[in-house]
């Protein structure tokens, strides 16, 4: 509930007889804007200070500034601690730790590995083949 329909609300309450506060607890101002007057009021600047000098200010160097937000390369460091450890987790582990962290949705699942067929070779030789030509065209 906002604070003028708080008041709206009381003045309605009040008894027949007493019309409106004394102009001293009376606020000058009503509505959305008198709050972002008081504020503007209580903000006011500084007399001892101007901002517009120079005077109490530090200069920054262009130089410091860039190195300060110049990314650093940690590539020498994190292959220094991937390559300390070597102790290495072994497959049904790692292929447990997989399926666990995989979703329960088909789009999640890897494709199943199809076994591929090896091509069926002929039981007959070349031996086999050239016997045939001599008993079947009979040549020699």
């Amino acid at each position: 509930m906002s604070a003028s329909l708080l008041r709206r609300g009381l003045e309605l309450l009040e008894p027949p007889g007493r019309a409106k506060a004394p102009p001293g607890v009376q606020r000058g101002r009503t509505g959305p804007r008198a709050a972002g007057a008081a504020r503007r009021r209580k903000s006011a600047p500084e007399p001892g200070r101007n901002k517009a000098t120079v005077k109490g200010r530090v200069v920054k160097s262009a130089i410091d500034e860039y190195r300060k937000k110049k990314p650093v390369n940690h590539l020498r460091e994190n292959l220094r601690y991937m390559l300390k450890g070597r102790l290495v987790a072994d497959k049904a582990v790692t292929e447990q730790v997989l399926a666990q962290n995989r979703g329960r949705k088909s789009r999640d699942q890897p494709p199943e590995k199809t076994e591929k067929k090896k091509p069926e070779g002929t039981v007959f030789t070349e031996e086999d083949f050239r016997k045939f030509e001599r008993e079947y065209f009979g040549i020699p």
